[in-house]
């Protein structure tokens, strides 16, 4: 078998994977990038970054590129219950990042990162199947490609940036931690679509147990998502067609007169969106970064904010010693404290927002009229990112228990 030596070998060439390719091949690291894909094609994923995950897509300086290539720019965020708009808020003005959602087409995001994990020096195999990992001090991944046989790649630091069935997270034995199923979760890009294209759309059916989200990407494009509390209900998946989306968006309160006229662009999925984590996700020489190492509720939109934040921090924690295997123990430490924060408020959102049943309306007449009041009682991670503590007396005073 071929042997080859690098330092860094991520399996996987997506926004985690390559974002940090490219960050490392600019300090100088020798990075072998191991993407299966040979070209990237529409899945249903998420499309927006929220305004700290702006933030984190400028630390690694991504931003102009897949801004000005890729992006569109959601300055305004708009809150809806029941149809009615209970809020407009200016981003710019009102997040500590300064910094809008930003929109973008998952494919050509992912071609845009890649592109420049290569223009940095790294390099990448497309079409690339990898057929097992060794753990250690001097970590390895088998892969092959083409006809070419089975080579074996070596380096200081193995990096699983292969999704949330992670081949690479479970052969290097790390264990999955899993929340209690509740939301599931359906999307579909539309053209045509009528939603104006300066805002994030968020429509709450809190009562029974329904959201909708509109991202538009400009031009009548949209990306749309209709969510539902697993107690309200909600339709199995091989239900869903074109028409039950559109009318399962409207009963959350989008207007249906956005929906004349719109077609649908790519294909549709539904989805478990529960949590699943893994507890420091480094041993052995081996990282895991992005859904690998924890995927995110994506009502809250923090999965790729989270992914961007993986890879800033390791790079990071990597660039500031030459023994990385302390390097990758201190990566997980600020993973898995800045993940059990969006965790946390992750839930709280869901109990409050879109959790149905007596218990919750309860929960929500005493706390959205305070909410609405002081706005400072909301522990605001999905725009200003998890800098925030999630002590009790944060949690009583988001409920409205003080």
């Amino acid at each position: 078998m071929t042997a080859r030596r690098y330092d860094i070998v991520t399996v996987g060439g997506g926004l985690g994977g390559a974002a940090l390719a490219a960050a490392m091949a600019r300090r100088g690291a020798r990075v072998l990038v191991l993407e299966r894909e040979r070209r990237f094609v529409d899945r249903v994923r998420g499309e927006v970054l929220v305004p700290w995950g702006v933030d984190e897509l400028r630390q690694l300086d991504l931003y102009d590129d897949i801004a000005s290539r890729c992006g569109h720019s959601l300055p305004w965020l708009e809150l809806y219950f029941l149809g009615a708009l209970v809020q407009r808020r200016d981003l710019l003005a009102s997040t500590d990042p300064g910094s809008p959602w930003l929109a973008y087409y998952h494919p050509a995001m992912q071609e845009i990162v890649l592109e420049a994990a290569i223009r940095a020096g790294a390099e990448v195999r497309r079409g690339a199947r990898v057929r097992g990992l060794a753990a250690g001090a001097e970590p390895a991944v088998a892969y092959e490609e083409d006809e070419s046989g089975v080579v074996e790649a070596r380096a200081r630091l193995v990096v699983g940036a292969d999704g949330r069935g992670s081949l690479v997270r479970r052969w290097a034995g790390f264990e999955v931690q899993r929340d209690e199923p509740r939301h599931t979760f359906t999307g579909l890009l539309f053209d045509g679509h009528g939603a104006p294209d300066d805002a994030s759309r968020i429509f709450f059916d809190s009562s029974n147990g329904r959201v909708s989200l509109l991202f538009p990407q400009g031009h009548g494009r949209v990306r749309a998502y209709v969510g539902h509390h697993r107690a309200a209900d909600p339709p199995e998946p091989k239900a869903y067609d074109v028409a039950r989306f559109v009318a399962e968006s409207t009963a959350a309160g989008v207007p249906a007169d956005w929906y004349q006229g719109a077609a649908p662009a790519g294909p549709m999925a539904s989805f478990d969106a529960t949590d699943n984590w893994v507890e420091h996700p480094y041993r052995e020489g081996v990282a895991l970064i992005g859904d690998a190492a924890a995927t995110s509720d994506p009502t809250w939109g923090q999965g790729m904010a989270l992914t961007l934040r993986d890879a800033r921090t390791l790079r990071d924690a990597l660039s500031a010693s030459d023994d990385w295997d302390q390097a990758g123990h201190a990566y997980a430490r600020e993973h898995d404290r800045y993940a059990t924060v969006v965790r946390t408020v992750d839930d709280w959102y869901a109990r409050l927002f879109v959790e149905p049943g007596d218990e919750a309306e309860a929960r929500r007449q005493a706390a959205l009229p305070l909410l609405m009041a002081d706005p400072t009682r909301l522990v605001d991670v999905t725009s200003n990112g998890p800098e925030v503590p999630i002590d009790d007396s944060v949690r009583r005073r988001f409920f409205g228990e003080e």
